[in-house]
């Protein structure tokens, strides 16, 4: 079997990943590539019986029609437009985008408590050595510090990272209102969650975390006109992608100082050195860091390669691409 590992050489070259590459080595032939475009891709994929990539290039109906021996496609991440011509084309795809799960979600619920708690309000001050201690207890302490106990937080987006972060919350005992059109009522019930329109859930919650995917029907899906609807001193987490958030809206509000953000993702990224962003003390900012763990990169590899043994073996793949996980791809 010829083996196209389409990755850029660090990431391969990795010690952490050394045994997952071993064990593609033991399967076939490994050919190492780091193609972004189809005209650089296209003789690698041609040689190829099975190839493992991040999302690009896109394998579209061309490089498809020039890859006649591909039996299999592993993709750390894949765009709708890519998943509708594998699924179309009956090609065996595996997805194991929902390997970084585990780490955005607990990035997520680390970002709410620092923001209800001030944890890095707290830690530069005392850095510097400029801390106010609580003289007058508890007359002096800041109405802001809440507790994360029993309050209301709401999901946009009830995918993998969703549903991790459902499972981190229910020790907090907090109420759970999730607004996805396409999860079913008794996955919601699993998790202790009810379904709510946007707007009920923005005005409800304490806390609101984006973990939707991009696409045309999510973006900008907080304009202007939702973010005003969010409660007082509410905390706003994205760790999905920018474009569900209105960036320029958000910022008209954190400028009022009646909002805190966690932000993982932005509209430029790097972001900008003179970003307003970087300005306003109520953003609470993290340079798209959710995921990206090592434990993550190791697991998004394991999933492709577990899948292809599968198919090696004529067993059932475990991170099949369906038609069902349309909707929660980027696109």
């Amino acid at each position: 079997m010829n083996i196209l590992v389409n990755q850029r050489k660090g990431f391969v070259d990795h010690p952490a990943v050394a045994g997952v590459i071993e064990r593609l080595h033991r399967l076939g032939d490994v050919r190492l590539g780091a193609h972004n475009t189809a005209d650089e891709i296209r003789p690698d994929l041609a040689w190829a019986d099975a190839v493992i990539l991040w999302s690009w290039p896109v394998l579209t109906d061309e490089l498809l029609d020039a890859a006649p021996r591909l039996r299999y496609a592993g993709h750390i991440d894949i765009g709708q437009q890519g998943a509708r011509i594998a699924l179309r084309r009956g090609l065996p795809v595996s997805v194991s985008r929902h390997g970084f799960s585990p780490a955005v979600a607990e990035l997520a619920l680390g970002l709410i408590l620092s923001l209800l708690r001030r944890i890095s309000d707290y830690h530069q001050p005392m850095r510097l050595g400029t801390e106010t201690w609580v003289r007058a207890f508890p007359a002096d302490l800041n109405p802001l510090e809440r507790e994360l106990t029993g309050s209301h937080v709401g999901l946009v987006g009830f995918g993998r990272v969703g549903r991790r972060l459902a499972e981190l919350l229910r020790p907090f005992q907090t109420t759970l209102r999730v607004h996805d059109p396409f999860a079913a009522d008794d996955l919601l019930a699993a998790h202790g969650a009810a379904r709510a329109e946007l707007a009920e859930m923005l005005r409800a919650s304490d806390v609101v975390v984006i973990c939707a995917a991009s696409n045309p029907g999510t973006r900008r899906l907080l304009g202007r006109d939702e973010i005003a609807l969010l409660k007082p001193n509410a905390v706003l987490v994205n760790v999905a992608r920018a474009a569900l958030v209105d960036t320029e809206a958000l910022v008209e509000r954190l400028r009022r100082g009646d909002l805190f953000a966690a932000l993982d993702v932005f509209d430029r990224e790097p972001l900008a050195h003179d970003s307003v962003l970087r300005t306003l003390p109520n953003a609470y900012l993290t340079p798209h860091r959710a995921g990206g763990i090592i434990a993550s990169v190791v697991r998004i590899l394991e999933y492709l390669v577990d899948d292809l043994e599968a198919v090696l073996a004529g067993r059932e793949r475990q991170h099949p691409l369906t038609e069902a996980m349309l909707p929660g791809l980027d696109g």
